[in-house]
């Protein structure tokens, strides 16, 4: 999956991963490679991110929207 996430003043992360945990206003959440397409709120949290090489790297947020579709994940952070 390709996962983008950009902040009003800079792009955080971008690249390739395997595995993706948000922290969702409703609660956490994992995205995997086929998910279905969404549109979901993100509270206060961290974002943790399994790359593609199974590093793993966490990015705080404190909300957000993120977009899951065609195993693209766009996260405009706060």
């Amino acid at each position: 999956m390709q996962l983008t996430i950009i902040s009003p003043d800079q792009q955080l992360y971008e690249g390739t991963v395997t595995l993706v945990q948000f922290p969702g206003t409703e609660g956490s959440f994992e995205v995997l490679p086929g998910h279905t397409r969404m549109i979901v709120t993100l509270g206060a949290g961290e974002i943790r991110i399994v790359q593609s090489d199974q590093k793993t790297i966490k990015v705080s947020v404190k909300g957000g929207v993120v977009e899951i579709k065609d195993d693209r994940l766009l996260v405009l952070a706060s």
